[in-house]
């Protein structure tokens, strides 16, 4: 089982005893911290990454919900206070869920589970689809749509993009070039090529065959 990590937050000892007893119950929590405030709380997320915060918005000087504001990205977050009117503010900042002090051992679970499967979700879901690169070439700088590249090749110490409608010669090196494209879509298949996996027709023996187009298949790459 796969442990989510977990910071507590929360200024009254009263309150994080109660958490950390809650936690205890769960074997899928680990409690890596408890801090009283929230730069205590933010020393710690600059030197790990978390999966949980349970955050309490009441501190002085630095409240919670300013505390998730400072952060370069966030955790799933469990808010637990005694003021119900933050409730809005608090997802609006994504925050996982919302629970009003006093609350029960049973309503803490729940919310468990649901930042559980949040993180879950997050982790298994498909990476975004880069859809264009931009590029310059011949004094112009192109938007091109990756869908519509076919394969790019060396051209001397610079490149060559062939397209669906048209071919560009940008002034850039052939590895700068594999660099900017997605890596998900093209791949090479030659010291001097990369192909578009997406408008690959078939293949036979050492050459791939791209519409009316033959690439070589390097016998490295094969």
């Amino acid at each position: 089982m796969n442990k989510l990590t977990c910071i507590i937050v929360d200024d009254e000892p009263v309150a994080r005893e109660l958490l950390m007893t809650y936690c205890s119950y769960l074997p899928n929590l680990e409690v890596i911290a408890v801090c009283g405030n929230a730069f205590a709380a933010r020393e710690v997320l600059m030197q790990k990454k978390v999966d949980l915060l349970l955050l309490d918005i009441d501190m002085p000087v630095l409240d919670g919900i300013s505390l998730l504001k400072t952060l370069s990205y966030l955790p799933q977050v469990i808010f637990t206070t005694a003021y119900a009117e933050h409730a809005v503010t608090a997802f609006e900042l994504a925050a996982c869920d919302y629970l009003v002090k006093p609350f029960s051992l049973d309503r803490f679970i729940k919310a468990i589970d649901k930042a559980s499967q949040h993180l879950n979700t997050s982790q298994n879901a498909a990476p975004a689809k880069q859809n264009h690169i931009l590029i310059k070439a011949e004094n112009k700088l192109y938007q091109l749509q990756v869908d519509d590249i076919l394969f790019a090749e060396a051209n001397g110490n610079y490149s060559k993009i062939t397209l669906v409608q048209q071919t560009i010669k940008p002034g850039i090196s052939f590895t700068a070039l594999e660099e900017l494209l997605p890596k998900q879509q093209f791949f090479r298949v030659h010291r001097s090529f990369i192909i578009n996996r997406d408008k690959v027709n078939y293949i036979e023996g050492n050459r791939i065959f791209i519409g009316t187009f033959e690439v070589p298949i390097g016998n490295y790459y094969k």
